[in-house]
């Protein structure tokens, strides 16, 4: 065997590695003292990183190991390794998604064939492109296959068994930078930043609480699922809010307003169940309540019992015959029960204590519903006037625009061309002359309603004046009664003889008085007596009249009317009897 000894320490140790004696050029041995028994390989045959199931790349070694590469035979060349006392070949960075190699240092007369046949151990290859200059490239399929391709770098190559200059070579393997190797890992990574994505869209939605279903569209059809819907009452909920969306999308015109009317009649026809359904739930609850309270005055009983049992046991007659632990089991039970049936008499108490702070919650509104009624009216009539005055006014703008407009439109067209135009303008312009003089009378009935509204407000504080002090007169006279027998018939007479007996009578009279004052016309007794049955269903008409024809300085009777339009009206004329009395 004849092969060039340019490196004999590779020689060596590569045929050290195959548990041969390294032999020189002329047959003598290059280690003199080598003995076989110390080789790698010694009892087990060689082993080279082409074996099957083996790849080129050998198994993970140490760092402070140094790393002993084979010879690889193929079918035209053979591949020596590089001496493993110099340093490792030097690359470039390696490039993202790197799959293609740098191959330098072939030989002259190497072939593609020669190429495939070296490097397609370290995996599939997908092209070759090779450049007269002795270099090329190889593109391969997967990108752990470039760091086989690299292990083979700083082999010597050799074609045959051909010593010629232009067979041999150094191999140089280095990592390529090619577009197509780029372009693929910039479509893997956008492909995982898409898998990354739709990962953390998928686990958002999973935790994300479900949306509520869409609404549908408004049709005839549907309307009329909607309004079947809204008389069921499993199905009010779903449709009501249909029926909402649909108004608040604006679905509402002159077509479908019957539609839409009729649905909302539906919607409130169940007011009526509903307030039906809130009773019967107040009324479990309070049966709820008593059974709990029944229960609970039934379980205090039996406290009371048991701690009777314990008083009665702790008596000298009993206790001297138990023992001192019998003793004080008994007194620590008794404490404990005290403390339990302490517990539960503070809870019915606080129950108790409940019931009752509702009760007075219930007569203290019932007293305000009336005084609220009266303020209301007039507050309601004060903002009716506040929006028609508003309303007003924004017309006044809308016209106003309309004119700043049309002047405009004249100023660029001839006016002699469009007479309309003149009589369009004139006819805006009175109608804004109207209704600027409307809006100024409104203003000034507005200003009168509140004047007026003042005045009642000050009656109104005069009249509760005046009861109290009539009160306190009523007071004094019973004072007066309860000290003295002897005067007891003086005082009724003077009573008798004042024209309001009694204090309900004398809230009538405030009441009426209040009333008139914002009638300044004058009303008749049916209508004031309307006005009384709303407070109080039991106030009798006659009754009412007898009281205010006793008040002649306070109230008067006038006719009004001509004809079959005659009526009698009562007027308050309490200022006027004021300065007469």
């Amino acid at each position: 065997m004849t092969l060039p000894m340019s490196d004999p320490t590779a020689w060596a140790t590569a045929m050290n590695n195959l548990g041969m004696t390294p032999l020189g050029i002329a047959g003598q041995p290059i280690l003199p003292d080598f003995d076989p028994a110390l080789g790698m390989m010694t009892g087990i045959p060689p082993i080279t990183p082409m074996m099957p199931g083996l790849g080129i790349v050998p198994p993970p070694i140490p760092p402070d190991m140094p790393v002993v590469k084979e010879i690889i035979h193929c079918k035209s060349c053979t591949l020596f390794p590089p001496n493993p006392n110099l340093p490792p070949p030097a690359t470039r960075e390696r490039p993202p998604g790197c799959k293609t190699v740098f191959v330098g240092g072939l030989p002259e007369n190497g072939t593609e064939q020669i190429i495939v046949e070296v490097f397609e151990q370290c995996g599939e290859i997908i092209a070759i492109r090779k450049s007269k200059k002795n270099f090329c490239h190889i593109r391969f399929a997967e990108e752990y296959m470039v760091d086989k391709a690299l292990y083979l770098s700083g082999y010597r190559i050799r074609l045959g068994s051909s010593t010629d200059k232009k067979d041999t070579g150094r191999l140089h393997v280095d990592f390529a930078q090619a577009r197509d190797d780029l372009y693929e890992w910039e479509c893997k990574q956008r492909m995982l930043a898409r898998e990354e994505r739709h990962r953390r869209r998928m686990e958002e939605e999973r935790l994300r609480p479900p949306s509520p279903p869409p609404v549908v569209h408004y049709s005839d059809h549907e309307c009329s699922i909607v309004a079947e819907k809204l008389k069921d009452d499993s199905k009010f909920s779903e449709a009501v809010q249909t029926l909402l969306t649909w108004i608040e999308r604006g679905e509402v015109n002159r077509r479908s307003a019957n539609n839409f009317y009729s649905m909302i009649q539906s919607a409130n026809s169940h007011v009526r169940r509903l307030v039906n359904e809130k009773a019967a739930h107040e009324k479990d609850m309070e049966e709820a309540k008593e059974k709990f309270k029944q229960a609970l005055s039934g379980i205090l009983i039996q406290f009371e019992q048991i701690v009777a049992v314990y008083h009665s046991a702790s008596k000298q007659k009993a206790w001297d015959h138990f023992t001192k632990a019998q003793r004080k089991n008994i007194s620590v039970w008794c404490k404990q029960a005290e403390e339990i049936r302490n517990i539960h008499n503070d809870e019915l108490m606080g129950i108790r204590r409940e019931e009752e702070m509702e009760m007075s919650d219930d007569e203290i509104e019932e007293t305000t519903e009336t005084k609220e009624t009266e303020e209301s009216a007039l507050v309601s009539q004060t903002e009716a006037l506040k929006e028609e005055n508003d309303s007003l006014r924004w017309q006044l703008d809308a016209y106003r625009n309309e004119v700043e407009l049309l002047k405009q439109e004249q100023g660029k067209a001839h006016r002699e061309d469009d007479p309309n135009k003149e009589q369009q303008l004139k006819l805006l312009q009175q109608a804004l002359q109207g209704m600027q003089q409307h809006l100024l009378k409104v203003q000034e009935e507005y200003k009168r309603k509140e004047a007026e509204l003042e005045k009642i407000k000050d009656d109104k504080l005069q009249v509760e004046k005046m009861l109290e002090n009539l009160k306190e007169k009523e007071s004094c006279a019973s004072r007066l009664c309860a000290s003295s027998q002897d005067s007891d018939y003086p005082l009724e007479k003077t009573l008798n003889s004042s024209p309001i007996k009694s204090e309900r009578e004398a809230l009538l009279v405030g009441i009426i008085s209040t009333f008139l004052h914002v009638h300044p016309f004058g009303a008749s007794i049916e209508y004031i007596c309307s006005y009384l049955h709303r407070l109080d269903n039991k106030i009798c008409t006659s009754d009412v009249e007898c009281l205010m024809s006793r008040l002649q300085h306070t109230f008067k009777q006038e006719m009004t009317g001509v004809g079959a339009s005659l009526e009698k009206r009562w007027k308050f004329c309490g200022f006027e009897g004021l300065k007469l009395t």
